[in-house]
């Protein structure tokens, strides 16, 4: 059996074999379809209001302010369950939390979510209401279990870094072994964090907030795509050495080798980053920046990780859609969302790899990999971006040639790529010379190619008389 029919049986068998079951949502909201054989449909109450599309009018709510959509809400139960929906109150809370408590709206109120009422809005059919509360319950498991065989992430003790180099550096892989040894691993959790940093503010996306905020968003909250901890700064927030030599509470794990991103000093683009989130937090398809590397190290919790090779003849991931230059990608808004509709499509198609990376373990993302993420349980790691020597080719040509794509530099750098170079020509001048020896030849190959092209496009037209191009010359034919 190839492996591609053997992913579709495991597919098919997870499928059908899972029992997933949905609660009831709590106001009694149903998707759209049900009301074909629904007797009323209580939205038709609501006056003018009832022509608009769902989304539509959730737009028009986002406009109002919070005394204005509690007014609304007053009016009817189907305006009082679109005034209910949280991503409302997400954005009026933001700014102005000192105690989470349980949900957006409650948070906005001050009030414990059981104090708030909860009117049964039964006849209410609303993909767009109730599409929130189905993805933030649906079972993980169905989707990261029983991976394929020949889908799984490599596993390994650990790796020397002889045998990255030669053999590892274009690979996923989860080494069980390296963390182990970090003081961080044998000392971190919840619990010591908050003893020891819970007033200090980390960032959570568009928010900074103290660690006790965020720990008790993490351990209650209803949300679709839950806020994820992604603070760059947190060495320094936390007074941390790094460094194996320097008797650190980490290091990068030593088959990496030498990051190449460090001759550039406190000049580097931002590289580490402190994850802490809860069940079903993540990360959508995106591939790292720079085209640098990176590892991922699992302190607390454990990861799904669905991954794909980057090619000119491969597509992006099922679902992902991406721009001719590369520098947009449009993706499902939430994870609940791509697993719902392209992880069947995902684990069947060429290239896919998965694997749950647990605590204590570290996964290796190589250079230009897309990737998925998201939390099986409540998680902390960190991650760090490098660059390998096998890939500082890659990396030069993405600072010289995607000037418009490169992130992380501070606003004083003004040219990350002649920066980047002249500080390899002083501390690495051969592996310079070797990695723009191989943009040249990559340069040439494509030259070659296109000129191939244009001359068996012109042998095969030679004689077609039809459409021309002008480009302004006296015995230019007019375009049409």
């Amino acid at each position: 059996m190839s492996c591609t029919s053997t992913a579709e049986v495991v597919c098919s068998r997870v499928v059908t074999d899972e029992s997933v079951t949905i609660p009831s949502h709590p106001l009694g909201i149903k998707p759209a379809g049900n009301a074909y054989a629904a007797p009323k449909n209580i939205k038709l109450a609501v006056g003018h209001f009832s022509a608009l599309p769902d989304d539509l009018l959730v737009q028009i709510l986002e406009i109002l302010d919070a005394a204005s959509l509690k007014q609304l809400g007053i009016t009817c139960k189907s305006l009082y369950a679109f005034s209910r929906l949280d991503d409302l109150w997400k954005t009026l809370s933001f700014n102005s939390i000192n105690t989470w408590r349980g949900t957006w709206r409650s948070t906005y109120f001050r009030m414990p979510k059981t104090k708030l009422s909860q009117i049964p809005c039964n006849n209410l059919f609303s993909d767009v209401l109730y599409r929130p509360f189905f993805c933030a319950h649906n079972s993980l498991p169905p989707y990261t279990s029983s991976i394929p065989i020949c889908n799984s992430i490599p596993r390994l003790p650990n790796l020397s870094a002889s045998e990255f180099t030669h053999g590892w550096t274009d690979k996923p892989f989860i080494l069980t072994d390296p963390v182990r040894e970090w003081p961080v691993y044998r000392e971190w959790s919840t619990e010591t964090m908050l003893q020891k940093y819970g007033d200090v503010k980390f960032r959570a996306e568009a928010v900074d907030w103290p660690l006790q905020t965020y720990v008790d968003y993490m351990n209650e909250n209803e949300d679709e795509s839950p806020l994820y901890l992604f603070d760059h700064s947190f060495v320094e927030k936390m007074d941390m050495k790094v460094g194996k030599d320097q008797n650190g509470q980490y290091w990068a794990p030593e088959c990496f080798g030498n990051d190449l991103f460090s001759v550039l000093g406190a000049q580097r683009p931002d590289s580490r980053w402190l994850i802490v989130g809860p069940e079903r937090s993540g990360s959508t398809f995106h591939k790292d920046p720079n085209a640098t590397s990176a590892w991922n190290a699992v302190l607390r919790g454990s990861k799904y990780w669905i991954m794909f090779p980057t090619s000119s003849s491969n597509p992006p991931p099922p679902g992902v859609f991406v721009s001719e230059d590369q520098s947009e990608v449009t993706s499902p808004l939430s994870i609940a969302e791509w697993l719902l509709g392209f992880h069947f499509e995902a684990r069947t198609t060429p290239g896919c790899m998965e694997g749950i990376c647990g605590e204590g373990e570290v996964l290796h993302v190589p250079s230009g990999w897309w990737h998925l993420v998201v939390n099986l349980s409540p998680s902390s790691a960190i991650t760090q971006n490098f660059v390998p020597e096998a890939h500082l080719a890659k990396v030069l040509d993405f600072l010289r040639n995607k000037p418009e794509q490169v992130s992380g530099f501070r606003s004083d750098v003004l040219n990350p790529y002649e920066l980047f170079k002249w500080k390899m020509q002083e501390q690495h001048p051969e592996l310079l010379g070797k990695a723009l020896g191989t943009m040249k030849k990559g340069g040439e190959g494509k030259k070659r190619k296109w000129d191939e092209l244009i001359n068996s496009n012109q042998e095969d037209h030679a004689d077609d008389r039809g459409f021309s191009f002008g480009f302004g010359g006296a015995d230019d034919e007019d375009v049409p």
